[in-house]
């Protein structure tokens, strides 16, 4: 539990560049607010055909009585905005990275400078930013599902989607936002697999609370230049824990 807290308390430390550097912060809320509009524009729309979906999927309750009838649609009905919810969730984090690489780059340069590392550079490419939004969409698409099939479970099914939700998700936002500062030390994505892994409560810590600020009205755009701030300090907090091997790859500009 504490290295949960502790991943956790690393998006606060992210948080606190909002006084450090408040301008640098405040343009990673352009790409966010772009993206958080459409993805908000389609939940609203997803929320009003959400009867007519549930009416749908649910032919077999025509001949029920009115009262189950209702009872299986309202819960259908949830575990596809559940879904949805925990799909819009990675899916913002992917489109925002991908269009606002430009700023969030300076973002967690500025973090690696704060902590002395100067040489750091991921050299991250336009393609490598669409092949790893792809997956991360491709994976939440997954857990989405997943979500779904969990929240028509009688009784219990919405409360175990919405922890399974936020837990899985949370794990793909901290695998994500972490992949920058990781790979600018020129690890490779089994050796960043294997790093994650061995901080699995400290990266789902960072990674959960992540996903409960964005759930907040308008937290979403708010939270995102923190959380890259905060996963550049997650990635360095980790390297600093692994074997001085790993932590002496960095790559040169």
């Amino acid at each position: 539990m504490r290295e949960f807290v502790a991943g956790a308390a690393m998006l606060g430390r992210g948080f606190t560049y909002w006084r450090r550097r408040p301008g640098l912060m405040a343009t990673g809320l352009i790409p966010a607010a772009i993206v958080a509009i459409v993805l908000l524009a389609g939940l609203v729309a997803l929320g009003g055909f959400l009867p007519q979906i549930a009416d749908l999927v649910t032919p077999f309750a025509d001949g029920w009585s009115p009262l189950w009838a209702t009872v299986i649609r309202i819960t259908v009905g949830t575990a596809v905005f559940g879904g949805a919810i925990a799909l819009v969730a990675v899916s913002f984090t992917a489109l925002t990275l991908l269009i606002g690489e430009p700023f969030y780059a300076r973002i967690w340069r500025a973090v690696e400078r704060d902590g002395g590392d100067d040489a750091v550079d991921a050299g991250y490419g336009f393609w490598r930013g669409v092949g790893d939004a792809v997956s991360l969409i491709a994976r939440g698409v997954g857990v989405a599902l997943v979500a779904v099939l969990i929240g028509l479970i009688p009784a219990v099914g919405g409360i175990v989607s919405a922890v399974f939700a936020v837990t899985c998700t949370g794990w793909l936002l901290a695998d994500e936002l972490t992949s920058r500062a990781l790979s600018a030390r020129g690890l490779t994505g089994a050796e960043r697999r294997a790093l994650r892994r061995a901080h699995r409560a400290r990266m789902l810590g960072f990674g959960v609370a992540t996903q409960l600020c964005f759930l907040v009205p308008l937290g979403a755009v708010a939270t995102m230049p923190a959380a890259v701030a905060g996963s550049t300090l997650l990635a360095r907090e980790v390297l600093t824990r692994a074997e001085p091997m790993h932590r002496k790859r960095i790559t040169k500009r």
